[in-house]
């Protein structure tokens, strides 16, 4: 819902910062393997009970995603480089939850609720793109993405919002993904109907 507007506001310095690691000789593939790196180190200080510096990851992990796109269009985008960024995307979506369930054997079960309603989210967002590349759908509210990039009331913002509110209030985590686990089956509700407007008739 909020990363359209995120994303206008932060396109033009993520472009100067892309394009300054671009004539560096950084590789956007590069920064999106330091991205997954990141995602991992968040899932080893979760697990530890280390809340603060996993928020640290946590973001950095998210700053790698802004900025390889910005060092792609810099460079010459790929697919193989679209490919890794949206499977990097999926796995630290997935890794923060199970970080929280390593932290804490009681918070297992609202994590593993979070990461069925993930599955549902993520699902309904890859199976339309699919469509839509087969269909020749291309048009989207979305600039500069690979593929079809289907909206919803659980995105990337929130979905971080929600992490990060979760670092600063780790005892209040079961609460917050179930709570959130709603609002993600609320988006694959409504994804499954624009998918039937677009290709169920």
């Amino acid at each position: 819902m909020l990363d359209a507007p995120l994303l206008a506001f932060l396109a033009p310095p993520l472009d100067r910062a892309g394009r300054g690691l671009a004539a560096l000789g950084v590789t956007a593939n590069g920064v999106t393997l330091a991205g997954w790196a990141a995602s991992a180190a968040a899932v080893a200080l979760l697990a530890s009970g280390a809340y603060g510096a996993a928020l640290a990851a946590i973001l950095a992990s998210r700053l790698a995603d802004g900025l390889d796109g910005a060092v792609a269009r810099a460079q010459e985008p790929s697919d193989f480089g679209a490919y890794l960024d949206i499977v990097g995307d999926f796995l630290f979506y997935a890794a923060v939850p199970f970080g929280f369930a390593l932290a804490e054997p009681d918070f297992a079960p609202a994590a593993s609720c979070l990461l069925f309603a993930f599955v549902g989210t993520g699902s309904t967002f890859l199976a339309f793109a699919i469509l839509a590349a087969k269909r020749g759908v291309t048009a989207s509210k979305r600039a500069a993405k690979s593929f079809y990039y289907l909206g919803g009331l659980t995105e990337g913002t929130e979905t971080i919002a929600f992490f990060v509110l979760a670092c600063l209030w780790p005892a209040g985590f079961p609460a917050l993904a179930y709570a959130f686990s709603a609002l993600c089956w609320l988006t694959t509700a409504t994804r499954i109907w624009e998918a039937w407007r677009a290709f169920g008739r």
